[in-house]
């Protein structure tokens, strides 16, 4: 399951139905935003141990397709050696 973030409070909400599908169609800023609001949530005391492991679950699932998505635009960067010829590393 992946939260979603209500921009105006920060907060999470979970959504019902998402799946990985959708969590690959989430953009790196989206992601980061998910992120911030699963350590706000870890840090608040009404949250239960259940949710807490949850919510690591989760964190862990978007830092990992947040590290995908990096890697893959690092592979697309060029890099231009002394002669001027690009080339992808």
């Amino acid at each position: 399951m992946v939260s979603a973030v209500n921009s105006k409070s920060w907060k999470i909400r979970d959504r019902e139905g998402q799946n990985e599908e959708n969590r690959e169609e989430m953009t790196i800023d989206e992601a980061f935003l998910a992120l911030d609001a699963i350590v706000e949530a870890l840090e608040g005391r009404e949250i239960t141990l259940e949710e807490s492991f949850q919510k690591y679950q989760e964190g862990m699932g978007l830092v990992k397709k947040c590290s995908e998505k990096i890697d893959a635009v690092e592979k697309k960067v060029l890099i231009l050696n002394e002669n001027g010829e690009a080339y992808e590393f």
